[in-house]
């Protein structure tokens, strides 16, 4: 569990650095180069992702501790809050109506995914990983209103964006029911 911890702390702190203070983000960027300073920021990310997935899987596979044990109907809950968050994160990337109704869709996915994964999850582990990008959304969102958003490269505005976003949600959801979250994660969603 420590390693899982570590690498929340390591993923969302360095999330966080707008949210704590975006101006220190910004005298670091132009101090080190944008270069250097995304380079560091995704190398941190990227040792903060790979041990939060090996500190999961160690927890899950050591005799987790159970919170509470979800009913078996509110994996039905899960699966259908899901559905939207692929569409959500394709979003995020192709300017369109559905970007602009949900303003910042990537945050509005990462909520809806860790508050659908809570659940039908009850283990300390599930409520450390996604009870803390939870609360980490929840923040960020709220501190956008105080700071100005970074520009999110993406495809051009289109009309066809938000089709793009749906079809290709749409397939990414069910590749991940069927066959990429038991491939990545080692669990069936519908078994």
């Amino acid at each position: 569990m420590l390693w899982l911890i570590i690498g929340l702390i390591l993923f969302l702190g360095v999330h966080s650095v707008a949210i704590i203070d975006a101006e220190w983000r910004d005298r670091m960027a132009t101090r080190l180069g944008l270069v250097a300073w995304k380079s560091i920021y995704g190398l941190i990310a990227l040792l903060g992702l790979v041990l939060i997935v090996n500190g999961y899987g160690e927890a899950r596979d050591s005799g987790a501790i159970v919170l509470y044990q979800a009913p078996v109907w509110m994996r039905h809950i899960t699966l259908l809050l899901m559905l939207p968050v692929f569409v959500l994160l394709l979003a995020t990337y192709l300017p369109g109506r559905i970007q602009r109704a949900t303003k910042h869709p990537m945050l509005l996915a990462v909520k809806i995914w860790a508050f659908a994964h809570l659940l039908a999850n009850g283990t300390l582990a599930d409520l450390l990983l996604f009870g803390g990008f939870l609360a980490w959304a929840v923040a960020d969102r709220i501190s956008l209103k105080r700071r100005a958003p970074i520009a999110v490269p993406g495809a051009p505005s289109g009309r066809l964006n938000d089709g793009i976003a749906l079809g290709g949600g749409l397939v990414l959801y069910l590749l991940f029911l069927f066959w990429l979250h038991r491939a990545l994660f080692g669990v069936a969603p519908l078994g």
